[in-house]
């Protein structure tokens, strides 16, 4: 299999990230979205990002002209139907992903392969709703795209493997590290963090270390460049207990997947961090207080 061209779904902070370091690899990139106005904020972010990189002489301005020139924008799915490549880079639903790739699989040209930006759903199931489950694989990336070296491939046990290999030589042409994983819950970065995440929150709960000494022990101890529960609240505690009530649904016997009662409550509140300006720090847009 050999990719040329690529599809992406989405042009939020991931979608825009993974089509724009495609660009600057080489690739014809067709970047969809349901609204012109979605795509217009996209654009203008890779824009910026692509022109900051040439300011600071890390590519040369030819270069940053012919990435933008690689650059295909539509809001009609008919413009993925000749794609090698398509990363799906929506909101964390899983029906609504099922649903994308429900009508991809029908739609694209048969030796289309299909890859998810997911961080927790299963890939298999979004695979069997693509009707070509052999096509598909996960292709977690992480935010900021531009800047993240690593790049998460997660194969379901029907993957095939010039696919698996296709779209990691994809993953190392785009300048990422690629780690393959399984198809379990959270993969390989985030079965890791966010255990974590949730017993730092269970030892502020149970009175064990205040936020702000769970912070200061990863951070000085471990040397984390931020501490659990300042990432819990940057990216969002409602989006944490999502991911974690999926898990937990799946695999009720793992008590590292119970959500804590303190995040819930807090959720409910109307504390979610960042976004929301409040949740266990207080935040002024992108500062925490």
């Amino acid at each position: 299999m050999e990719i040329k061209k690529v599809g992406v779904v989405g042009c939020g902070l991931m979608g825009s990230g993974i089509a724009q370091v495609a660009a600057m690899a080489g690739y014809e990139v067709v970047s969809f979205e349901v609204k012109e106005e979605f795509l217009d904020k996209g654009f203008a972010r890779i824009e910026k990002s692509v022109r900051k990189l040439a300011d600071k002489g890390k590519i040369s301005a030819d270069d940053a002209t012919a990435a933008l020139g690689r650059l295909q924008r539509t809001t009609e799915r008919s413009g993925l139907v000749d794609c090698d490549l398509v990363v799906e880079a929506i909101v964390e639903d899983l029906d609504a992903k099922k649903e994308l790739f429900a009508e991809l699989g029908a739609a694209c040209k048969p030796d289309t392969a299909f890859a998810s930006n997911t961080s927790s759903f299963p890939i298999a199931e979004m695979a069997e709703a693509s009707g070509r489950p052999e096509r598909f694989v996960g292709l977690h990336f992480f935010n900021p795209v531009p800047l993240m070296k690593l790049v998460e491939i997660i194969c379901h046990d029907g993957s095939a493997e010039d696919v698996v290999g296709a779209v990691r030589s994809f993953g190392e042409a785009v300048g990422k590290v690629p780690i393959m994983a399984k198809d379990t819950p959270g993969f390989v970065v985030n079965r890791l963090l966010v255990p974590l995440l949730l017993e730092a929150v269970r030892m502020i709960e149970r009175g064990d270390a205040t936020a702000e000494d769970c912070d200061t022990g990863l951070t000085l101890g471990c040397g984390h460049p931020m501490g659990p529960i300042t990432l819990l609240d940057y990216v969002g505690l409602d989006t944490t207990l999502s991911i974690v009530e999926g898990w937990h649904s799946r695999f009720p016997d793992n008590a590292l997947f119970e959500p804590p009662a303190l995040l819930r409550t807090m959720v409910e509140e109307g504390k979610l961090g960042r976004k929301s300006g409040q949740g266990f720090y207080a935040w002024d847009g992108d500062r925490r207080q």
